[in-house]
């Protein structure tokens, strides 16, 4: 079961390493080894709500996850997408922006370092609308009930999680703008980017984000008018055919690269710390984001998240953490060891929680049982 899911994960990082040795020797390889386990301790809650999501979709569509996913996850988040924040952010043509970031590495790394502010408003909002929405929903399981539930009360005040969105952008935005800073000689106010990529974070969970909701509930909707008519066949009642579900998962897997994407801001931000070099930095960047895709197809399939029913809720709680750090380092910076290990803490303790709750049931369970074999024996 471990090979047959994470073979491709050892595959690639076989291939990786390889391909750093040859690329810039031994020093290459240490890089990318680096980048990887950032990577993936950066992204491991990314891993356990993914499954939430992934767990709805047939197998066809977790391989596609798997195949296209990743091509989109490495070649597009790890690669290309810092190529494009430097040549929007330099007003460069493509061509020039690669160019740029294998002849003059340390121009390359300062463009996307300005370019911060707005990928971490975009990512931040996106982030946060998850974690709003997760905790405002009134849930049957709850974690920290002292919290969750008074806050599935408030979650009934229509677009409640959207008005905090705003006012905590509203914020950011004004806290950069009072705090403009000089950069090379030259005034620079980034309350306009911030507020515009901000809202531009916020649009595209709407409209992603709403879309995969309503197609899932057509799905579900269908699935019942599905059972209804197995029982109507019994009864010799023709029977139709389910044809949303291919919509539904498509959106589903559109909201899972978007949430993917927000996720890898902070490894590609954080990967110039080690490396201003693109090639080591896609190799790294891209094993890392392999396990996490691994990580993901694996806890569906042996299905953790049913047994453990608290990691969801700790998963989540890592987002809203990392949606703060992210519009906090808008402009303060804060080390990628930090967020890594806020993530793993709060899924950490959502996990010895969930084997405590395990531990309890069955206890319980074994109690009741005692309790009705004595007055049989008496």
């Amino acid at each position: 079961m471990v090979l047959k899911t994470f073979g491709w994960s050892f595959a690639v990082t076989a291939l990786g390493l390889v391909a750093a040795v040859l690329f810039g020797g031994w020093t290459a390889l240490g890089i990318v080894a680096i980048l990887s386990i950032l990577e993936i301790s950066l992204s491991f809650d990314n891993a356990v709500v993914n499954a939430g999501i992934l767990k709805k979709m047939n197998a066809f569509w977790q391989k596609i996850f798997l195949t296209v996913g990743i091509l989109i996850a490495v070649f597009g988040m790890r690669l290309v997408f810092p190529v494009v924040i430097v040549a929007i952010s330099a007003s460069l043509g493509p061509i020039e922006a690669v160019d740029l970031a294998f002849s003059d590495k340390d121009r390359y790394q300062q463009l996307v370092t300005d370019a911060h502010p707005s990928i971490a408003a975009f990512g931040g909002m996106f982030l946060l609308m998850i974690f709003l929405d997760f905790i405002f929903e009134d849930r049957d399981v709850k974690w920290l009930t002292w919290i969750e539930r008074p806050l599935a009360k408030l979650g009934k005040v229509d677009m409640l999680s959207v008005c905090i969105s705003l006012v905590v952008l509203l914020i950011a935005s004004l806290t950069v703008g009072a705090n403009a800073y000089q950069h090379g000689g030259v005034h620079v106010d980034k309350a306009e980017t911030v507020l515009l990529a901000g809202i531009g974070g916020l649009i595209t969970y709407m409209i992603v984000g709403g879309l995969s909701g309503f197609f899932e509930d057509r799905l579900e909707e269908e699935e019942e008018r599905e059972h209804e008519e197995e029982r109507a066949a019994r009864a010799g009642k023709p029977k139709t055919a389910l044809a949303i579900s291919g919509k539904a998962a498509f959106f589903l897997f559109l909201y899972l690269e978007v949430l993917d994407a927000s996720f890898s801001f902070d490894g590609v931000i954080g990967a110039f710390a080690i490396t201003n070099d693109i090639v080591l930095m896609a190799l790294g960047l891209g094993i890392g984001a392999m396990y996490v895709r691994s990580l993901t197809v694996y806890l569906v399939r042996q299905g953790t998240l049913d047994e453990y029913v608290y990691l969801e809720h700790g998963a989540h709680y890592a987002i809203g953490a990392l949606a703060a750090l992210l519009l906090v380092t808008i402009q303060y910076e804060i080390n990628e060891i930090i967020t890594g290990l806020i993530g793993v803490v709060l899924i950490g303790l959502s996990f010895w929680s969930s084997v405590r709750r395990n531990k309890a049931h069955a206890a319980a369970e074994g109690g009741a049982g005692e309790k009705t074999e004595v007055p049989s024996g008496v």
